[in-house]
């Protein structure tokens, strides 16, 4: 093994070890759950009537969960009150939205190009609001946040860093029959052990995992993100990543990420099976309310996510203002939507919707 000290950058940072190191007989056992677990999900994702409720909704929770793991912390109802115009909004849910930015361009990227290490790049850009490039200045070094001691030093040297990330890709895009979830999360632990960018490596790498998924054809859509997962696990997170660099403890790291495919596969699903009980329960609750509130389209508008303008349903539904005001006032009077205002603007939440989507599953209840 190579000899690797904490506060000395880790320049010799070996490729990631084949099947023969990797799949053993745990870790095969555990990726048959964990694929059982996404396959079901993707087909869920898949046969849901408006898919738009989760591209547009799931992303979101993830670029909170995933900005809060780098104490970047917002509100739900504030990514929501501003996703459609960041104006007026703190800086931490400017950075969170960007986040969910990223998320689309890295999905876009990768169905045109497939997963590279330029995807990488546009998409810790898109995080920082900036151009980031690869890291050249040396002194890089990631510490305990409680007691400021140096856990780990990346490599240093921008050709050296551009050399491991291009053998990071060629491992990505390998022909050797490995399992794509052990793959992803090999790939996950050498992409945060070449730490290439001075800031947002930890946001760019969890993005790049589903990528990932999406380019070895698990996931059609991209709607599953492990930052809630390891928001829950982050001490083990944090000490399986440093084992696998300390000691290569390659098994452990592996089992954890799979465990957490399965779990984060099993609570979305539960989700969207939620989600598609609620918009029954509330067509027919609205229906009763209003005839506008029976018109597929404005149904689809309350459930693509929880805060709806006028302008919005005057614009998707084809009806007029006056009666889009109608339609949405009437839910408000039933108390199937509470309105609220930011400046002159009206929005209508649907607050079982939201309650639903921020909900964290029972541990309990967890496959």
């Amino acid at each position: 093994m190579i000899a690797w000290q904490p506060d000395s950058p880790f320049n010799q940072l070996p490729p990631p070890p084949g099947t023969d190191v990797l799949e053993t007989r745990a870790v095969l056992k555990a990726a048959i759950a964990a694929n059982t677990a996404l396959a079901k999900l993707d087909q869920a994702v898949v046969s849901i009537p408006n898919p738009t409720v989760l591209i547009n909704s799931i992303p979101l929770l993830e670029a909170q969960a995933s900005s809060e793991i780098e104490n970047i912390v917002t509100t739900t109802d504030e990514l929501f009150r501003h996703l459609d115009d960041d104006a007026g909004a703190d800086p931490a849910t400017r950075e969170t939205l960007r986040y969910r930015t990223a998320l689309k361009v890295g999905f876009d990227r990768t169905i045109e190009r497939g997963l590279t290490a330029a995807t990488a790049i546009d998409v810790c850009s898109i995080i920082k609001g900036r151009e980031m490039r690869i890291r050249a200045t040396p002194g890089t070094r990631i510490g305990n946040p409680v007691t400021g001691e140096v856990t780990y030093s990346p490599p240093e040297g921008r050709d050296l860093i551009e050399a491991k990330l291009s053998e990071w890709e060629r491992f990505v895009h390998a022909d050797d029959g490995m399992d794509p979830l052990v793959r992803m999360a090999v790939a996950h632990y050498q992409f945060e052990a070449i730490h290439p960018f001075s800031d947002g490596n930890g946001r760019t790498g969890r993005i790049l995992n589903v990528m990932l998924l999406i380019e070895a054809g698990l996931l059609r859509m991209p709607v599953l993100y492990l930052s809630r997962y390891i928001i829950d696990t982050k001490n083990d997170y944090y000490r399986l990543l440093l084992a696998v660099t300390s000691e290569a403890a390659w098994e452990a790291w592996v089992l954890y990420v799979l465990a957490g495919i399965e779990r984060t596969s099993n609570d979305t699903l539960r989700k969207i099976e939620a989600i598609r009980a609620l918009q029954d329960d509330f067509s027919t609750r609205a229906r009763a309310v209003t005839k506008g509130g029976a018109d597929s389209e404005f149904q689809s508008v309350l459930f693509e996510q929880p805060y709806c303008r006028i302008n919005t349903v005057v614009s998707r539904c084809g009806v007029s203002r006056p009666t889009a005001t109608g339609w949405l006032n009437a839910l408000v009077e039933a108390g199937l939507l509470q309105e609220s205002k930011i400046g002159r603007d009206r929005l209508f939440i649907n607050r079982e919707f939201l309650r639903l989507l921020v909900r964290t599953e029972d541990p309990a209840v967890r496959s």
